[in-house]
């Protein structure tokens, strides 16, 4: 006879529960007051910076040997969800502090990490990662940009595109090709570069659709000289690292693009319970509540995925890569899907900025492309499920 499924295996737990209901209010209080400004002015959001500073939730993936809270996979992407629920450019603080310190985290010395891990989990400082450029998006081992060896030290040069948070972050987990005739993919390092190193420089921020409180700029390497203490796993492996580091940071993405829905699902279901049409509130339409339980069915189930992949990255399955890709692609189709139907629900009104769907619409975009577009996750998961 097979056992009984553990009562809480689809549970979160009451510590993340609570973390939840914490962080509504930081966000309500904090956070969403002051969205739709960081939005139209395109200014990082300072004040959502310091709320999640305070409560130590800015970089909460951080282990507690490095001043860190040390929050699970899972409690990392409800902190991201739930502020992402009021403000998606605000979501990006801790996503991306995740991003650009886990290569750190996963293969990083403990020199390295015991350098850069605390100042991060302190909030003295922010982590990007620069991966992609303009000719090396999707095809990363395509990339240019270098790294020569030169005594003990490593001088970079080259040009590393779509930044999230530059310019605001002090550190940067980079990739550089250090054997130009090695074989592809198996050529790249991983090196730590500081904003304030010299020949470092920023281009003007990008010109968005969303997401426009986080700064997007280009990375400028101008034969920048780091020690070999500021590399980032063995000689070779970047490549390999900065795909590890996508399998657990996809379902933050996802969790973000999770929590852009919700507050585009809330924001319909308060605007179509007062809307009167006809005589009676428009909610009380068959063909409007017919819309709704189909974001809020799609919704839940783009929530359970990334919860799912979330409990995986924590224990580092085997198949992580296809829950990853999946949580990912699947959450941000979704949020496509809701926070446009959420603009539909109210009508004209809908696409005004007097209410914050359009925002949501604009934001949730963004979580389609980055971190591997959609079309890139639907090819790693074929490729896994081909592999068996």
């Amino acid at each position: 006879m097979p056992a009984k499924i553990p009562a809480d295996l689809f549970r979160t737990t009451e510590e993340h529960e609570e973390l939840r209901a914490m962080l509504r209010q930081v966000v309500a209080e904090k956070i969403a007051p002051a969205a739709a400004q960081v939005d139209e002015e395109g200014i990082f959001p300072q004040a959502a910076y310091d709320a999640l500073r305070q409560v130590d939730l800015h970089a909460p993936h951080v282990a507690p040997e490095y001043d860190g809270v040390g929050l699970d996979a899972l409690g990392t992407c409800i902190v991201i969800e739930e502020v992402a629920r009021g403000c998606a450019s605000s979501s990006l603080i801790p996503a991306v502090n995740k991003l650009g310190s886990l290569p750190l985290v996963l293969a990083g010395s403990e020199e390295v990490r015991a350098r850069y891990l605390p100042p991060l989990a302190r909030g003295e400082a922010m982590f990007s990662y620069g991966l992609s450029e303009r000719e090396a998006g999707s095809d990363t081992a395509g990339m240019r940009t270098r790294a020569r060896r030169d005594g003990d030290d490593w001088v970079l040069h080259g040009t590393k595109a779509w930044i999230t948070n530059a310019g605001v972050s002090e550190y940067y987990t980079v990739l550089a090709v250090t054997d130009p005739d090695g074989r592809r993919g198996a050529n790249v390092t991983a090196f730590v570069v500081e904003k304030g190193d010299e020949g470092v420089g920023f281009s003007e921020p990008e010109r968005k659709l969303g997401v426009k409180g986080s700064p997007t700029r280009e990375l400028h390497l101008d034969d920048v000289r780091v020690g070999d203490d500021r590399r980032v796993g063995k000689v070779g492996e970047g490549l390999k690292i900065a795909l590890r580091t996508l399998d657990h940071t996809r379902i933050t993405i996802g969790a973000q693009a999770v929590g852009i829905a919700q507050g585009a699902l809330d924001c319909a279901l308060a605007y179509v319970k007062e809307r009167r049409q006809f005589g009676k509130a428009i909610g009380e339409f068959q063909g409007l509540q017919f819309m709704l339980a189909d974001m809020a069915m799609e919704l839940e189930a783009a929530r359970q995925l990334v919860y799912v992949a979330a409990a995986r990255s924590e224990r580092g399955d085997a198949d992580l890569t296809f829950f990853g890709a999946a949580a990912k692609c699947f959450a941000g189709d979704v949020a496509m899907k809701v926070t446009t139907d959420a603009v539909q629900a109210l009508g004209g009104a809908g696409y005004t900025k007097d209410f914050p769907v359009e925002r949501m619409m604009r934001d949730a975009k963004i979580t389609q492309i980055y971190e591997g577009t959609n079309q890139i996750q639907r090819l790693v998961m074929a490729r896994q499920i081909l592999e068996g």
